[in-house]
């Protein structure tokens, strides 16, 4: 048996230790925190205490699998690394280093338009095609450009962020100075003086920025600010169904959509073409007040059944978390912050040291309720509050006027 060290993780609340003992206060509340009062992140982690088990005894689960299949893609782990903004704030190599350590567990990472190395590199770190994130912005041919680059460098699914036509308010990144741009004040100066090993990095590291920005604005250099003001300018609020024709058109992969929180949107989103839904409530980091992403599962997994596939992703922090997902029709869940805990914490090996406490987790909870498959959890296998499904005929909602096809 391999010797316990105390500094060694035990769980994923320990990879947010680190990673708050590692990073600025800015930068940890960056990734930390949410929205306003953030009660839509507590509903996240507070939801999974309000379902439990149901064990099944004397049952062969001497050999146990965790592998899926999603959108065409065989997994070895139902847990994908969601798309996170300029990652390389938690750490070196930041995405490059998630797209990596998702691959040794033969799983995959979803790179976000917003990250701090761009889509080619990521794809060209690993073997195994990854996924790419869009948001689909007010200016079609820069959205365009980024899905047909996703495409020549081999990504696998195309995933649209549906859930930021604005961006939310983080307070904390207010309080802290996080903002853009940055604001610069004698506390901030003396956080980061704090935290030397950070400040090493910065110093010794190429400048952090929007990677895959600096070659679609060449004439506005490659400073953070000024991208991070052009990207919140390229949100479009007048973003509706029928533009999803165009960049259907565009992808002739998987296309999954991020921030799905009705029943009624995930129907839709079955109508019109697409390979797959993501419910989110995006970590709570732009509506406050939203319900939690797992309360709201099993209404949609009742409502579009086998037509779409359906993922998940807020407030994931243990194996046991994921079990219960997947038992409530989930295909695979998507963590964020958790892999840039690690991340800050250890680099590619913290974010590997994630995956391998969900895996080992995982593994052991299905063997103590008696299903040696991932893939043959239900309902069967869990208790949860009956009112997450509602009486309604949620069937019959996608055919109301003006509620299926692309004519708004």
């Amino acid at each position: 048996m391999t010797p316990f060290h105390r500094n060694q993780p035990v769980q994923l609340e320990d990879f947010r230790r680190l990673a708050r003992k590692h990073l600025p206060r800015m930068v940890f509340d960056f990734i930390d925190g949410a929205a306003e009062d953030e009660r839509t992140l507590r509903a996240n982690r507070e939801a999974f205490s309000k379902v439990t088990f149901e064990a099944r005894r004397l049952v062969d689960v001497s050999q146990r699998t965790l592998t899926t299949e999603v959108c065409g893609q065989q997994l070895d782990l139902p847990v994908l690394l969601a798309p996170t903004g300029l990652a390389r704030l938690a750490g070196r190599d930041g995405e490059r280093a998630a797209a990596r350590a998702a691959s040794s567990h033969g799983t995959v990472s979803v790179v976000s338009t917003a990250s701090s190395i761009s889509l080619e590199d990521v794809a060209n770190s690993t073997a195994t095609p990854q996924w790419f994130q869009v948001y689909p912005w007010g200016d079609r041919e820069v959205t365009l450009s980024l899905i047909h680059r996703a495409k020549n460098a081999g990504y696998h699914a195309l995933v649209i962020t549906v859930d930021v036509p604005v961006t939310g308010a983080r307070e904390r990144d207010l309080y802290n100075g996080m903002t853009v741009p940055p604001r610069v004040d004698a506390r901030t100066v003396l956080d980061v003086i704090r935290h030397p090993r950070w400040l090493a990095y910065l110093a010794t590291s190429p400048r952090i920025t929007f990677a895959n920005l600096v070659d679609l604005f060449p004439h506005l250099g490659r400073g953070a600010s000024t991208l991070a003001k052009t990207s919140e300018s390229l949100l479009n609020p007048g973003h509706v169904w029928a533009d999803l024709t165009w960049m259907r058109a565009a992808w002739d992969g998987p296309i999954l959509l991020k921030g799905i929180t009705t029943a009624a949107d995930a129907l839709r989103a079955a109508d019109v073409g697409c390979d797959g839904v993501i419910v989110s409530n995006h970590g709570g980091r732009q509506l406050d007040c939203l319900p939690s992403s797992l309360e709201l599962l099993p209404e949609i997994v009742h409502a579009v059944g086998d037509r779409v596939a359906v993922l998940i992703d807020g407030g994931f922090r243990r194996g046991s978390d994921i079990v219960k997902a997947l038992a409530l029709g989930a295909r695979a869940c998507l963590i964020g912050r958790p892999w840039l805990f690690g991340l800050a914490a250890d680099g590619q090996r913290g974010v590997e040291g994630v995956l391998t406490h969900l895996r080992t987790e995982m593994d052991r909870t299905l063997a103590l309720v008696g299903c040696p498959q991932a893939g043959e959890l239900s309902e069967q296998f869990v208790r949860f509050p009956p009112e997450w499904i509602r009486d309604s005929h949620l069937a019959g909602r996608s055919k109301e006027p003006g509620s299926s096809g692309f004519d708004k």
